[in-house]
Order: C-alpha cells, then sequence, then structure tokens
C-alpha cells in the first residue's frame, strides 16, 4: 500500500470535519494499511461477492449446499426454464463456486469447495444476526 503520509495528504484526511480530532491517526493507518490484502486480492473477492450476490445465484448455492443437483432438479427448484438456470449456474462456474460432473448426458452440480460452503453460511448467519 501507499505511505501513511501520502494517503492522509492525497486523501485530505488532515483534519476533516469527519472526524472529532485534528488530523487521522498516522498508526492506526499505518496498521490498517498493512493488514490489508493486495489490490488485487481485493478485486478478485470483490468478484466472487459479485457473482454470489444474486438471489437466484444464492438460491443455487444454497441448494447445491444440501445436495448435488442436476439442471431438471434446480429447474424445479427455482421455477426456472432450463435456459435461465444454466445461465447462472454459468456465473457461477466462472467463478469457481460450482463444479460440474458428467454422468452419461446429465451433469450434476455441487460446490466447488468447503470455502463456498463456509461463504455461504457465514452469509446467511450475518444476515439472521440481531
Amino acid at each position: 500500500m501507499q505511505d501513511t503520509a501520502q494517503n492522509l495528504s492525497r486523501t485530505g484526511l488532515a483534519g476533516s470535519p469527519m472526524c472529532d480530532e485534528k488530523g487521522a491517526h498516522p498508526d492506526h493507518v499505518s496498521e490498517a494499511l498493512r493488514g490489508m490484502p493486495p489490490k488485487e486480492e481485493i478485486e478478485a473477492a470483490s468478484e466472487l461477492l459479485k457473482a454470489v450476490g444474486y438471489p437466484v445465484r444464492m438460491s443455487i448455492l444454497s441448494a447445491l449446499a444440501e445436495r448435488e443437483l442436476c439442471v431438471c432438479d434446480l429447474q424445479a427448484i427455482l421455477g426456472m426454464s432450463q435456459s435461465a438456470v444454466s445461465h447462472q449456474l454459468r456465473t457461477l462456474r466462472a467463478a469457481h463456486l460450482v463444479k460440474p460432473r458428467r454422468e452419461g448426458k446429465t451433469v450434476h452440480y455441487s460446490l466447488a469447495d468447503n470455502h463456498v460452503r463456509k461463504l455461504l453460511k457465514v452469509s446467511l448467519e450475518h444476515v439472521r444476526h440481531d
């Protein structure tokens, strides 16, 4: 990350009306910057959350958290057409959130890994939290 002094100067936070202090706390800013992931990781995580951040895709992930399902099963669960379900699955596959398994002519989908299950669980716990 950039030098703390550059950040304070660039953002004009050396005495902001949004803070009771005379300026930003350089030690706090430095500590936060040291702990932040690289910009590339933040962007990748944002893309991941964008893929999850649509109710239909969250519903697909929730269903797949219970068991492996084919497109026909997901159609019945979601009340959507095959093409609409397939479109959402493509987005989830591109984000590495689900994985396919072919059995004859049928493709079954499951969560890509346990990280996806944890992401889903933590998201729902946060929503349910008072």
